[in-house]
């Protein structure tokens, strides 16, 4: 028969390891959405044909599937923690989009180098009192249409609806970078 004290130390012990043991199979694993380049990959977008944006993009978001690589565990978004084969989806990752409703950027381009003297890219924009304007005055003597001819080219003026240009997906996007109060700025060294 154990003595009291072996016997508390036996029971110390034992504790002990389960607290062990606890504590290695609950090891706190990622969430899916956050593992490294390289442990998942992502499908490629299905593009709409007509407005050049992926088909599930809503409020300037679209998701995309990813698949985890074989043998990754991570938590998805219910907690649930998984092992994956390679081929099962393990997350949606967001990406943005552009809100198109139907304004040709090609349309608008030919539009105003060509009738742009006779407002025609500007009631084709959505700008009546502007096409109204150029066509009376005849393009503002030619330099309105230069003008605006140089801003719709440059993607400065779009749709008045506040929409995108449809662009070829892989076309002549430009992107206007903007600084506000949450832009870093770096100090420059004082020489």
């Amino acid at each position: 028969m154990a003595l009291p004290r072996e016997r508390c130390l036996l029971w110390l012990f034992a504790v002990f390891r389960c607290l062990c043991f606890l504590n290695a199979v609950s090891v706190d694993t990622d969430k899916c959405d956050e593992l490294r380049l390289g442990q998942y990959i992502c499908e490629t977008p299905k593009i709409n044909d007509v407005t050049q944006e992926p088909e599930n993009c809503t409020n300037y978001t679209a998701f995309v599937p990813c698949i985890p690589a074989p043998n990754i565990t991570c938590r998805n978004y219910n907690g649930i923690v998984n092992t994956f084969n390679g081929k099962e989806v393990g997350f949606y990752k967001p990406f943005s989009c552009r809100n198109v409703t139907g304004y040709s950027y090609k349309v608008a381009v030919a539009l105003s180098l060509f009738l742009g003297w006779l407002g025609a890219d500007r009631f084709y924009l959505g700008y009546p009192a502007l096409g109204l304007l150029k066509f009376c005055t005849v393009g503002f003597c030619g330099i309105g249409s230069l003008i605006d001819f140089v801003l719709i080219s440059v993607q400065i003026v779009g749709p008045a609806d506040g929409s995108s240009y449809i662009i070829d997906y892989y076309g002549a996007r430009l992107t206007r970078l903007v600084i506000d109060n949450d832009t870093y700025r770096k100090k420059q060294m004082e020489q």
